[in-house]
């Protein structure tokens, strides 16, 4: 305990050396992205104080938001009265959240994650049940947590094999913080044994699968995604590169070259996952030679057309649904790729790059039953763009494996509401903490 303590202590000196470069960085990024200058005395603690909240759901940015709105909706649905608190890290989280839910759900900044802006952020809300979206795993909020009693989830939990191994350099710090939780929802059992071999509790780890095999498409993103696809050209074929990072967007348009050489008419839908980083991917665009229409203009999308670039917040599913073919970004630099369950259950086959560690179980999977293709570079990408597209048989049967497949998987969000209940049960019992 000693040793842990001593960890923590350094932890947070380490923190707080680099509180001032933090709040830098955010006055920085928000000479391109204002909203990262805003509300930022939230991150502290300080200024508008947050609302009282019995549940404080914590979810990073715009996946993890996309991720917490079936929790959300079953927990009011459950108690229509419950107040819920949402914080996240980045402004295109809060704007998701707020396209989802309006003012129903209060938001607020996450805080830094020092005692003592934890302490007073914890006075304010004062939560009897703390939920955390994916991998956020912060020492002095968990502790602080632990301390007051209060039950502690880890929700639809993954942890890489590359992650695991940077936890473990501090194997007791993180022995200790895990122990914090009261109840841990693992996407996967490679992701249950990774936190096992770190020190949880085995009494509060269970495999619930993914949450987000049980987003279901609403009738409004499909009349949505039909709209999208009467103005792109119900004939032609589309797309969809999404969520795509700084040094992808030239390999996909290398990929778009060579459909165009097969099929003339096609359409790359080009969703980069940064709004500050539009400007520039337009830019690229043109410089590659491309006609360009931006979503954000409201362009017309004409016969001429070859890039419409995706520009706005919070339609990336509609796209998905409106395309033949989608490519999964982060997956061809090492960010680790993101979530291809959104494509397949709308019934469009996806190719992803190498690196996928962060949705390694769920991508494995879909990549096993013939649901998704991985590629290694712009010409792999453009050789399985040019057979989807260009065989809808072909295309047809890809995709309604990925459909069933989703389908198959779905359950995770009861199996997670079951393992919040046993831990406020536990928690009752006065068992929730070590």
């Amino acid at each position: 305990m000693p040793q842990v303590q001593m960890s923590l202590r350094l932890y947070s000196t380490l923190l707080r050396l680099a509180l001032p470069l933090a709040l830098a960085r955010l006055y920085v990024r928000g000479i391109k992205a204002p909203a990262y200058r805003r509300r930022i005395g939230e991150r502290l603690a300080l200024g508008r104080p947050a609302p009282r909240a019995e549940v404080w759901i914590h979810a990073v940015s715009v996946g993890e938001v996309q991720a917490a709105e079936l929790l959300i909706r079953r927990l009011r649905h459950r108690d229509p009265e419950t107040a819920i608190l949402v914080t996240t890290t980045t402004p295109t989280g809060a704007a998701r959240l707020r396209d989802l839910f309006g003012d129903q759900v209060a938001h607020r900044y996450t805080p830094y994650d020092l005692p003592g802006i934890v302490a007073r952020f914890l006075d304010q809300v004062r939560p009897s049940l703390v939920v955390v979206m994916e991998t956020e795993i912060w020492p002095n909020i968990l502790a602080a947590c632990a301390r007051r009693g209060l039950a502690v989830v880890l929700a639809n939990a993954r942890l890489s094999a590359r992650s695991a191994r940077g936890y473990a350099r501090l194997a007791d710090l993180t022995r200790q913080t895990l122990r914090c939780f009261s109840g841990i929802a693992a996407q996967s059992p490679a992701d249950a044994e990774r936190f096992l071999a770190l020190g949880a509790d085995p009494q509060r780890v269970r495999v619930t699968g993914s949450i987000k095999f049980d987003l279901r498409q609403p009738a409004s993103q499909r009349e949505s995604a039909e709209s999208l696809r009467r103005g792109w050209g119900v004939e032609r074929p589309v797309w969809v590169a999404a969520s795509t990072h700084e040094g992808e967007e030239g390999p996909v348009l290398q990929a778009h070259r060579r459909v165009l050489e097969h099929l003339p008419n096609a359409l790359l839908v080009l969703v980069p996952r940064h709004p500050e980083r539009f400007e520039r991917v337009a830019g690229l665009v043109s410089r590659h030679g491309f006609s360009l229409a931006r979503r954000s203009r409201r362009d017309p999308c004409e016969a001429r057309t070859r890039v419409l670039l995706g520009d706005t917040m919070g339609e990336l599913p509609a796209f998905l649904a409106a395309g033949d073919a989608a490519f999964i970004g982060g997956s061809l630099v090492p960010t680790g790729g993101h979530n291809l369950l959104e494509a397949a259950a709308a019934g469009v086959p996806a190719a992803v790059g190498p690196h996928t560690f962060n949705f390694a179980a769920i991508t494995e999977m879909l990549v096993e039953q013939g649901a998704a293709r991985r590629v290694a570079n712009a010409d792999e990408l453009a050789e399985v763009m040019q057979a989807w597209l260009g065989d809808a048989a072909l295309r047809a049967q890809v995709g309604e494996q990925g459909r069933a497949l989703v389908e198959r998987n779905r359950g995770a969000l009861e199996r997670l509401v079951g393992v919040i209940d046993d831990s406020l049960g536990r928690v009752g019992d006065g068992r929730a903490t070590t």
